[in-house]
């Protein structure tokens, strides 16, 4: 009978490797490669190392080719650098990188040709090529009218910004008795949907009132109370400081109701003693003075437009 053959590696399978194998030049032994987690680029890649430098062309839903090209208009790249993106360079760079959309259309080519009011998102954020545009960030102080022309001659915006030759419409409204962040702009669709319920634009404000302020105070106001024209709660809201007798609460919300943040903090058994909006969806009031305002960044104007979902 013939003997069963032994189980076991195939021929040559226990050589040792050569005395080269696993070292570099140099005679350096090479590391072994630890295997990469999902959905982490490795070095070298094309992945972002993160979201504020991207490094990667963006994935852009596929549309249908339409030229954006307008022979009459100005160079693209020339644009992006006169709205602050970087430089002519830089936004050279960017253009051939595939991470410019004019019009829904990734544009490659530096030779394109565009008018300033065409639509152009660099990265998916909106840079506004149009310098006829005005967004401010105006402090209104206590005792001023939100209205660019007051009928009945009280001190109103326009008394600050009239001088300007653009028309501005404010967005939203503060109360006489409420100081604090208003952002004007000539950008009527912008404001528009800054106002508008459904996009939820948040707005922050801090508010003294009396104290002490009760530890469930916060839970009643998210959970949402009842006034007299219909439910309401708050998105957020902490006490920031307290003193005998008074706190400072930060609250936030996206109602857009008439003295709404009065009178939820009254409903509530807390009055307003002052008020002040210090943020709107992503503009900060800052150091601001009551009476000033500012121009607002192309990075803060690009967040607007995406808080507004344009």
């Amino acid at each position: 009978m013939t003997p069963a053959k032994k189980s076991g590696p195939p021929p040559g399978g226990n050589k040792r490797p050569p005395a080269s194998a696993g070292k570099a030049k140099g005679g350096k032994p090479q590391r072994a490669g630890k295997p990469q987690r999902a959905g982490k680029p490795q070095r070298g890649s094309s992945g972002n190392t993160k979201p504020s430098q991207p490094t990667a062309a963006p994935q852009w839903p596929r549309r249908p080719a339409v030229d954006v090209h307008d022979p009459d208009g100005v160079r693209l790249q020339k644009l992006l650098a006169a709205a602050g993106v970087g430089s002519r360079r830089v936004c050279e760079d960017l253009i051939s990188q595939g991470r410019v959309q004019v019009d829904g259309q990734v544009v490659t080519e530096l030779g394109v040709r565009i008018r300033a009011t065409q639509t152009v998102h660099v990265d998916g954020v909106r840079v506004q090529l149009d310098e006829s545009r005005v967004y401010l960030a105006f402090n209104k102080p206590i005792g001023v009218v939100t209205s660019m022309s007051d009928e009945l001659g009280r001190v109103d915006i326009g008394d600050f910004v009239g001088n300007r030759k653009e028309r501005l419409f404010h967005v939203g409204r503060l109360d006489a008795d409420t100081e604090g962040l208003l952002i004007l702009t000539n950008d009527g669709d912008l404001a528009h949907r800054l106002q508008h319920p459904r996009y939820g634009v948040l707005k922050t404000y801090l508010a003294q009132i009396p104290g002490p302020v009760p530890r469930d105070l916060g839970r009643r106001l998210r959970e949402g109370i009842v006034l007299d024209d219909g439910p309401v709660q708050v998105d957020s809201f902490r006490v920031v400081d307290s003193a005998p007798g008074k706190a400072l609460v930060e609250v936030v919300l996206h109602e857009g109701r008439k003295h709404i943040v009065r009178r939820m903090l009254a409903e509530v058994g807390h009055p307003v003693i002052t008020l002040v909006r210090v943020q709107v969806g992503p503009i900060h009031l800052g150091d601001t003075k009551p009476g000033k305002w500012r121009n607002l960044t192309s990075a803060e104007v690009g967040a607007l437009y995406a808080a507004a979902e344009l």
